[in-house]
């Protein structure tokens, strides 16, 4: 008789044990998902910020009536070995005013003989100035598919907020660097 609520505790106890661990499974999976998350809304380490053509003339406006000051943007470009491809920026190095809407171009060429897709990742340096670089259009938003040989130019449209000069640990920065690194993508299905 005294084994039956001993069997009743440790049926209980691997119950809470078994849902203990699909919730640790639950939250491993979750974990990249919610992490980028944070980092795109908060620019923690780096991420930039997505805006709209909206807000990118909102800032424009405020830049124009606080005056304009530039920065130097830095471009970097970067594949992972098992990318066959010549990734770089057309232009290395730029000086845009605070504000104000700018395009770099990078220049992406498949040097195998079959299709490659990738997607490319990013992020910006120093790592406090991540929260006012906005991306209004990017080739790293979607994956890009290279055919064999296939040469494609890829342009950034970006600005650099003007809420920067109210942060005392960005606003005497003078260059923000941008970088981009390709990784290749299996294809669903082969």
């Amino acid at each position: 008789m005294a084994s039956r609520p001993l069997d009743s505790r440790n049926r209980r106890t691997g119950i809470i044990a078994l849902l203990a661990a699909v919730a640790m499974l639950g939250m491993g999976y979750a974990a990249v998902p919610l992490y980028r998350l944070f980092c795109q809304v908060t620019g923690f380490g780096g991420t930039t910020q997505r805006a709209t053509d909206g807000q990118a003339a909102s800032a424009a406006e405020i830049a124009r009536s606080a005056g304009t000051r530039t920065i130097s943007v830095r471009f970097d470009a970067n594949t992972t070995r098992d990318v066959p491809w010549d990734f770089r920026p057309l232009q290395v190095t730029d000086t845009v005013a605070i504000g104000e809407r700018d395009m770099a171009v990078f220049v992406a060429k498949n040097n195998s003989d079959v299709p490659v897709t990738g997607s490319a990742t990013f992020n910006v340096t120093p790592v406090q100035t991540g929260a006012y670089f906005n991306k209004i259009q990017c080739f790293c938003f979607t994956e890009q598919t290279l055919q064999p040989g296939q040469e494609v130019r890829m342009p950034v449209i970006y600005y650099v907020d003007p809420k920067i000069l109210d942060d005392e640990n960005a606003r005497d920065v003078e260059q923000i660097t941008l970088s981009y690194t390709f990784h290749k993508l299996e294809k669903q299905g082969s």
